[in-house]
């Protein structure tokens, strides 16, 4: 992507994003990615934080970014 330059044609998808309300931006921004083991249960509670980390360290991928290694 280069810069945009003073033809109108440059501006098209400023001027698309330009018309769209503040709602259209906002559910547009978020992404819902399943994150496997996190997404299966509606909730979790855990009475300590070491108790969570372990958790996370037993349960949870690697690339999901929780271990503490």
């Amino acid at each position: 992507m280069g810069q945009v330059g003073n033809e109108p044609e440059d501006w098209a998808d400023f001027d698309a994003a330009a018309k769209r309300s503040i709602e259209q931006h906002v559910r547009n921004s978020f992404i819902h990615t399943y994150k496997p083991v996190l997404d299966d249960e509606r909730y979790r509670s855990f009475d300590t934080m070491e108790e969570y980390r372990r958790w996370c360290s037993e349960n949870l991928p690697d690339w999901l970014g929780y271990s503490r290694d």
